[in-house]
């Protein structure tokens, strides 16, 4: 089939605008008039750090990031953040409370889905300070094992003082996500959020992968970090966007000097922050094309177009997914004022109608419909 003929559903690594692939492609043979490629260039070279900039550039000026945050590129997905921000985080908190034991350092996770569980669970491995779950969506589900809603805000049970706040806006693998509607009871609850009373403000931490540039961040300015691996909405896998609020660019061996666990140099905020990205080789090809994907999308009408088209599209996709339910051929997997924006969940009644149904998908141009087990 022509490319002109699918329709890309995949999660992950996500569809891109064919005008972008065009222009990565010439910029594959020639970049910028160098007469070489841009995979061959040395990213100590004016002209990669001449893109790592606009990269920077655009997409402060596409989420409107404030001066208090400072944006960085690196590697490693959110897996590899999963670590990053337990490192980066506690050293922060050594050294701002040296002398507190390490079951007074507690880190407090929202789970709402596989990637927030699995983000906690990366919390205990590593040790440092106690995990605290606020709140576990399966335990508001029918079964009592189903990532199927937020959970209600009632049940939400902060620590008096966390070294930070975590969560996952959403869950790629379930279908939940936080909703952008304000005073809604499946929005993220900043008003329950707790006040710090030590040296400084309690960092929020957020996973923002997969609905990354998908609409607005509301109450940016709040965030102490978020992070997004680009391969969902915005260029190839091997890319993870940091956007850092500067206090948390700490000395990590300096934290380690108080009892911190040593953070990996390549995992350091601060040295990556210093390095202006550049520490080591970045991710070349994923930064180039997340660069023309966000100008395209500037050029579009930025957030709000894309917030519209996606809200269209969502709406599209559920209304087929809800007929199919009420005729007895779908079964929903997830609350509808919990629902994902990017990822519509749901089975078919029996394996092999699901077989046929898929098979059906193929035929007629539609690619990724079969998702995560």
């Amino acid at each position: 089939m022509e490319r002109s003929q699918i329709i890309n559903l995949a999660a992950g690594p996500s569809s891109l605008p064919l005008e972008v692939l065009q222009e990565a492609t010439a910029g594959l043979l020639n970049y910028e008039g160098t007469g070489i490629g841009l995979t061959e260039l040395s990213h100590r070279s004016q002209e990669f750090q001449n893109l790592t900039n606009s990269l920077e550039k655009s997409i402060r000026d596409i989420l409107n990031v404030p001066a208090t945050h400072t944006i960085l590129f690196t590697q490693g997905g959110g897996c590899g953040q999963f670590s990053a921000v337990v490192f980066n985080l506690l050293a922060r908190h050594h050294l701002l409370y040296p002398e507190l034991k390490p079951e007074e350092r507690v880190m407090d996770y929202v789970v709402t889905g596989s990637w927030s569980k699995k983000a906690a669970e990366e919390a205990r491995k590593l040790g440092g300070g106690l995990v605290n779950i606020v709140t576990d969506g399966r335990e508001h589900s029918p079964s009592g094992k189903a990532f199927d809603r937020i959970p209600p805000h009632m049940s939400w049970e902060f620590s008096h003082a966390p070294a930070f706040i975590y969560y996952c806006d959403n869950e790629t693998v379930d279908g939940v996500q936080f909703s952008h509607t304000p005073n809604s009871q499946t929005a993220f609850p900043f008003h329950l959020l707790p006040q710090s009373t030590g040296l400084a403000p309690i960092p929020l931490v957020a996973d923002f992968s997969s609905s990354f540039l998908s609409r607005p961040i509301p109450n940016i300015e709040q965030y102490g970090l978020i992070y997004a691996g680009a391969q969902k909405n915005v260029g190839p896998s091997g890319l993870t966007i940091l956007i850092v609020r500067k206090d948390l660019l700490v000395d990590t061996d300096a934290a380690a000097k108080l009892g911190a666990a040593p953070t990996p140099t390549t995992y350091s905020y601060k040295v990556l922050a210093d390095a202006g990205s550049l520490y080591n080789t970045p991710p070349m090809f994923s930064m180039y094309v997340s660069y023309l994907v966000v100008k395209h999308f500037a050029s579009q009408g930025g957030l709000t177009m894309l917030e519209e088209r996606n809200r269209e599209k969502q709406a599209l996709v559920y209304g087929a997914v809800d007929e199919g339910v009420e005729k007895g051929l779908f079964v929903g997997k997830v609350e509808k004022e919990s629902r994902s924006w990017m990822n519509v969940t749901f089975t078919v009644v029996d394996a092999e109608a699901e077989k046929r149904f898929i098979a059906k998908a193929t035929e007629k141009g539609l690619r990724g419909v079969k998702g995560h087990r």
